[in-house]
C-alpha cells in the first residue's frame, strides 16, 4: 500500500506564509491594544490619517419626555406643560369626544381639554386655580398643590369631580401639577 505524505514546502513558501501569519497576528494585537478596538490613527499615532466614524454620524436619540412646543402653549394659553409620555395631550375642546376637561379660574375661567390614548398616561403641568375636572372612560388621578400642601384627587369617570378650592374647606386656590390615567 502506498504511503501518503505531504509534499515538502519550499523555504520561500514557508517565509511568505510566516510573514502573512506574523502580519495578521500583529494586526490583531494592535486592534486589541487600542481602546475601543479603533484604528491606531484614532488612538493618536496620526490623528489626520483617520477620524472615528462615530464623530461624524448622528447621535443617539434620547427621550427626555419634554412636552413639544411647551413655550408656545405657555405664551398663547398661559398653561405650563412640562413632561409626559405622550398619552395625555392638550386638545381643542369638542363636546362628546371623551376628552378630559379641566376647569380653571386662570385666564378668564377657561376650560382646558386633553385627549387621552393608550392604556395609561401621565403628564406634569401647571394650571393655576383649577376647581373642577370632568373625567372620561379612564381611571384618572390628579395631583394638586396649594402653598406647600399636596393633595391627590380621584376623578369620577364621565362625571364632574370637585377639586381644588371647591373641595377645600378653606376655599384655597390649587394648582394642577400632574394627571395620571389608566384603563
Amino acid at each position: 500500500m502506498p504511503s501518503h505524505s505531504t509534499p515538502p514546502t519550499s523555504p520561500k513558501r514557508r517565509r511568505v506564509i510566516g510573514t502573512l501569519l506574523a502580519a495578521a497576528a500583529a494586526g490583531v494585537l494592535t486592534w486589541l491594544a487600542v481602546p475601543g478596538g479603533s484604528s491606531p490613527a484614532a488612538a493618536g499615532t496620526d490623528a489626520r490619517a483617520a477620524a472615528p466614524v462615530a464623530d461624524e454620524g448622528p447621535g443617539y436619540a434620547v427621550e427626555d419626555f419634554a412636552y413639544p412646543q411647551a413655550d408656545k402653549i405657555r405664551e398663547e394659553k398661559g398653561i405650563v406643560l412640562k413632561r409626559g409620555d405622550g398619552h395625555i395631550t392638550l386638545a381643542d375642546c369638542v363636546s362628546g369626544t371623551g376628552q378630559l376637561e379641566v376647569w380653571a379660574r386662570a385666564n378668564g375661567n377657561q376650560t382646558i381639554c386633553f385627549e387621552v390614548t393608550g392604556t395609561s398616561g401621565w403628564l406634569t403641568l401647571e394650571i393655576p386655580s383649577v376647581y373642577g375636572i370632568r373625567g372620561n372612560d379612564y381611571t384618572t388621578e390628579v395631583d394638586m398643590t396649594t402653598g406647600t400642601e399636596h393633595k391627590s384627587f380621584d376623578i369620577e369617570k364621565n362625571n364632574w369631580t370637585p377639586v381644588g378650592e371647591t373641595a377645600d374647606e378653606q376655599g384655597r386656590q390649587f394648582m394642577l401639577v400632574e394627571i395620571r390615567t389608566s384603563k
